[in-house]
């Protein structure tokens, strides 16, 4: 794997570039740089911007609608976005359930699901973790009932980020009570226009409302809208739960992060001298981009590893485990640097007359509450440590 770029992908860097700065709503770029929550307006609007450039489905295959880009292409496309502060794209249907079908899925669904979640029509959510099944997930308990051409499905799940604005929702269930939990389960498509639905919202610590819990009862489903065979649906969570922890490590949000803590702690003072020459701060901060450089790597060498074997494999846990906790590390250095003004109530750290916070500077506690909660959602990090002993140490 060649680390230096080539005269093609320089091109195509400042390709990329030069997209994002010209055509990247203000209002989307403030929000994403102050950390503030995003409407639905503006993740749609950006996922059709992605899409009128043939760019949204980054990770597809040319034949289901993607780009055809190499590793290392995805890879600067992804740091070029972040450097622009565009949105993260919501990944249930990109990320998630595109892959899934396009492995697992009949030619039907193919070609019914596919071009709806390109276009927008569709907005997908993720039906996994229920109330005692979170990373224990062969635990759960929500029920599908084969009656006639339809599934009976009874149950709840929690957890459903952004499910308030879906139209969709792909759910593990479970089809069969007896033997080995993991052997009884399904992968099914549900429309939450369906009789019987109810969607609730939880609140997270820093205030937000990013996830929900979504309570089914007698919710009738087409048969058709099974993926793959019945009880075959703990390989298929599998498969997607790959490409989910993928797209947590976060590389290139990690990137903006990082050089925007070393900026604003060049310029805030403790004791006369700028927080960057603080020794133990200086150290931490090395550290982490010591930790952010391998990750980068990894996550190229990853990327090359997925497209020769057609998918991830179970290597995205280390990307999984270490994203999330240079993620967290970031969010803690930056309300270090802040200091009272990451507390959730506006001020400001002042020189003199010069203010030296941002005026968004509030907001990074409620981003490092936040951000706690990555290190156990998508699998938490101590299964991702026993998956990677059994998988890759064979213990």
């Amino acid at each position: 794997m060649e680390l230096a770029y080539s005269d093609k992908e320089i091109a195509f860097q400042e390709e990329v570039r030069n997209f994002f700065t010209s055509n990247l709503p203000a209002e989307t770029v403030n929000a994403v740089r102050s950390g503030s929550e995003l409407t639905k307006k503006m993740m749609v609007e950006y996922h059709a911007l992605l899409a009128k450039k043939g760019w949204l489905a980054s990770t597809w295959p040319v034949e289901f609608g993607g780009p055809g880009w190499t590793p290392v292409e995805r890879h600067i496309f992804e740091e070029e976005a972040c450097r622009c502060y565009a949105p993260r794209t919501v990944p249930f249907g990109l990320a998630m359930l595109g892959p899934v079908l396009h492995k697992f899925g009949t030619k039907k669904q193919q070609d019914e699901i596919l071009p709806r979640i390109i276009s927008g029509e569709d907005w997908w959510c993720q039906g996994y973790s229920e109330p005692g099944a979170g990373s224990d997930l062969a635990s759960l308990k929500t029920s599908a009932v084969r009656d006639g051409d339809d599934y009976i499905i009874n149950g709840q799940k929690t957890w459903t980020t952004l499910g308030q604005h879906a139209n969709k929702i792909f759910c593990l269930v479970r089809t069969k009570a007896d033997g080995k939990p993991q052997a009884g389960i399904s992968f099914i498509l549900v429309d939450l226009d369906t009789p019987g639905i109810e969607m609730r919202p939880i609140r997270l610590i820093e205030g937000g409302h990013e996830v929900n819990e979504v309570f089914f009862t007698d919710v009738r489903v087409p048969v058709e809208n099974l993926v793959g065979e019945e009880n075959v649906g703990w390989t298929i969570a599998k498969y997607l739960l790959t490409h989910e922890r993928t797209n947590i490590a976060g590389v290139g949000f990690s990137m903006q992060a990082l050089e925007e803590i070393k900026a604003l702690a060049r310029k805030v003072q403790r004791g006369g001298k700028p927080q960057i020459e603080d020794p133990l701060f200086a150290a931490r901060i090395a550290q982490v981009e010591i930790d952010l450089e391998a990750m980068k790597i990894t996550n190229l060498r990853m990327l090359f590893k997925a497209q020769k074997q057609n998918g991830p494999g179970p290597e995205t846990s280390i990307l999984k485990i270490k994203g999330t906790l240079i993620g967290q590390e970031l969010r803690d250095l930056a309300r270090r640097v802040l200091g009272p003004s990451a507390a959730p109530f506006p001020g400001t750290i002042t020189d003199g007359n010069l203010a030296l916070a941002p005026a968004n500077a509030a907001n990074n506690a409620a981003r490092y509450f936040n951000n706690r909660k990555t290190s156990i959602f998508g699998g938490s990090n101590e299964i991702q440590r026993n998956i990677l002993t059994k998988t890759m140490l064979e213990l």
